[in-house]
């Protein structure tokens, strides 16, 4: 395959280097690209700067996995447990290394991504007064509005080096399209140097142009396309596959305390050197489980001219 397409080994070894960011995880609790966070971890890139609204376990697996020196995110975790133990020994510990934190609301990153999308230096907010958010100085200050003379907060832009995303399909030139929970996923690649899409299943560009409104980023934007079925997996995929929960609660159970949290990362992570190979670490029937039982597809639309 040429042109856009590349496999998940060279999309990481062509766009990930040390010392970058990358937004990832930007449709909030879906479409989590976790099949690209591992391949990073695999490839040993470090000093990373993971940009993400509520970044689920993958922020907490690459922290694990000591690939991260700074986190800029509204909540880092585990949406079905809660906690993040690779992030809390990080933070207070400094294990597996000390980890800085840039905290921010959903609206607050949700508002420095527009900025970056948009290509302007700042965006005003109302909703963070009263908040210990605004004593980070690094990235927020205050504002005289030049029209009513108002003191504003203001969040500086975000700009991503990399954004990472993961949808339902696109066709070779590397439009995609996606549906469901987009969260801030749109003005993540608008806003970013270069963007990497993984996506369940490669399409006929007919395919692409009989309901062109879905299409959720134009090939031009995207630089690597990355076919890996299930690459979003254990999270889910809207008309694809289902959160899969029990890897949740397990792996907060084995990353509770540092030894099992290495030791799922070499089960899961180093040991396998594909996709295919991690989800052989499944159960067949648990995996089929996951996909979607009911059908509800959407009823159709004239574009006729």
């Amino acid at each position: 395959m040429t042109g856009k397409i590349v496999t998940m080994e060279e999309a990481v070894a062509r766009y990930v280097w040390d010392g970058m960011s990358i937004a990832m995880g930007c449709s909030l609790e879906g479409f989590i690209p976790f099949a690209f966070g591992h391949e990073v971890m695999r490839q040993d890139r470090k000093d990373l700067t993971l940009i993400g609204p509520i970044s689920d376990m993958l922020f907490d697996q690459m922290i694990g996995g000591g690939c991260v020196g700074k986190v800029i995110a509204a909540w880092v975790g585990n949406v079905s447990t809660g906690v993040g133990y690779h992030f809390r020994r990080a933070v207070e510990q400094g294990v597996p290394r000390p980890l800085e934190v840039e905290n921010h609301s959903n609206f607050s990153l949700a508002l420095a991504l527009h900025a970056g999308a948009m290509g302007v230096p700042f965006a005003i907010t109302r909703s963070l007064p009263g908040s210990d958010i605004l004593r980070d100085e690094g990235r927020f200050r205050r504002v005289t509005c030049p029209f009513t003379g108002e003191s504003l907060p203001a969040v500086a832009a975000l700009k991503p080096d990399l954004t990472v995303l993961h949808a339902q399909r696109a066709d070779r030139h590397g439009n995609v399209q996606l549906w469901g929970c987009s969260g801030v996923a749109g003005d993540a690649a608008r806003a970013a140097q270069y963007v990497v899409v993984v996506v369940e299943e490669l399409v006929e560009t007919e395919v692409i142009r009989t309901d062109p409104n879905r299409t959720f980023l134009p090939g031009f934007l995207v630089n690597g396309l990355v076919v890996e079925p299930q690459g979003a997996h254990p999270s889910p995929v809207q008309g694809y596959y289902g959160r899969h929960d029990r890897c949740y609660v397990e792996y907060a159970g084995e990353t509770k305390e540092p030894e099992g949290g290495r030791g799922w990362l070499r089960r899961y992570v180093y040991d396998v050197s594909s996709r295919a190979e991690y989800l052989k670490r499944f159960p067949s029937d648990e995996l089929e489980s996951l996909r979607v039982k009911h059908s509800r597809p959407t009823g159709s639309v004239e574009f006729g001219f």
